[in-house]
């Protein structure tokens, strides 16, 4: 790496920060989700959902589609289900159960993955982390 080119984010340090706000699930799914349509739109689906006649709009999913890999967080109260998906030609081939940190890994890992094929995502990557 040469001085005039950017050092590329550190995804520990990212998936480090999200990890932080878990003690409070609501805060972490809506931080979550602000966070990611902010740097990586066309990547990341956010459906938000009202709890009641008049109650806000909070998040009930998030979905993370990269190539043939599809990430989904379910929120529903103060429960949350993770899960990573195996697709090919829009076909889900297998669902399988995540826990919140290896779902963080693969999201990680995800982001990564897009991030060496393009210069946007490793921008706004950078910038995600700066901003923690």
């Amino acid at each position: 790496m040469t001085p005039d080119q950017p050092s590329q984010p550190d995804l520990d340090l990212v998936a480090a920060a999200l990890r932080a706000d878990l003690s409070d699930i609501a805060a972490f799914v809506e931080g979550l989700a602000v966070r990611l349509e902010q740097t990586l739109p066309g990547f990341v689906q956010v459906k938000r959902s009202r709890s009641g006649f008049r109650g806000p709009r909070l998040v009930s999913e998030i979905l993370v589609q990269a190539g043939e890999e599809q990430l989904m967080l379910r929120r529903d109260g103060g429960h949350v289900n993770a899960s990573r998906a195996r697709m090919s030609g829009g076909i889900v081939l297998k669902t399988e159960p995540l826990d919140i940190e290896s779902w963080l890994a693969a999201l990680s890992g995800t982001v990564a993955q897009q991030a060496q094929r393009s210069e946007r995502i490793r921008l706004a990557l950078q910038q995600l982390v700066l901003e923690q």
